[in-house]
């Protein structure tokens, strides 16, 4: 693979990263407390022009 397709797909996973803790941690301060509970989590990346559905899942743990 090419540099500059590892440079965007790095590029791409980063944002997606940050992004997905902003959020989260935004949806869990509006939930209030969470000490104690889980929360079951999935991910779905696809990409257009690809025959790609990548899911993956896990657990969130309170605080």
């Amino acid at each position: 693979m090419s540099d500059d397709f590892n440079m965007s797909m790095r590029k791409f996973l980063k944002q997606v990263g940050v992004t997905s803790q902003q959020a989260i941690e935004e949806a869990m301060r509006k939930a209030g407390d969470s000490a104690g509970k889980s929360y079951e989590a999935k991910m779905v990346l696809t990409i257009d022009g690809l025959d790609l559905e990548h899911v993956v899942t896990g657990k969130i743990e309170g605080q």
